[in-house]
């Protein structure tokens, strides 16, 4: 890593807004379907991790320990594009998902447990008439 590379990446690391216990959720989405396929966290250091390795690192609330999506079960996630939202208190992570997203074995976490919510629709505001 250049010098300016690790200038660059201090400067973003300083950016983010980590909540008080340290992390910063990290939605990842798939770079191909637009899919969004997971939440993690990361600290500090997961997420240095993630922005100079390009692979996408965790920070293991459970087991108090770093992750590297795909080590174990070879279901990586190499990173192609990242973002923080307006407040930088969360982070995109668009990722090229390689195998299930889910340790479930879901290509999505959010495809395990879907709900049934009322739904709405949004009142049109372009001025026509009905």
């Amino acid at each position: 890593m250049t010098d300016s590379t690790s200038t660059s990446t201090d400067a973003v690391l300083d950016r983010a807004r980590f909540g008080a216990d340290g992390l910063l959720p990290a939605v990842v989405q798939e770079e191909s379907s637009k899919d969004v396929l997971m939440l993690g966290y990361m600290d500090r250091e997961a997420l240095r991790r993630t922005l100079t390795a390009g692979r996408v690192t965790f920070w293991s609330r459970s087991r108090q320990e770093y992750w590297r999506k795909g080590d174990t079960s070879g279901h990586a996630q190499y990173v192609r594009a990242a973002a923080f939202d307006c407040d930088a208190d969360t982070l995109l992570v668009t990722v090229q998902q390689v195998g299930a997203a889910c340790h479930t074995g879901a290509h999505r976490c959010f495809d395990v447990d879907p709900l049934d919510p009322t739904t709405a629709t949004a009142p049109d505001t372009t001025g026509a008439t009905r």
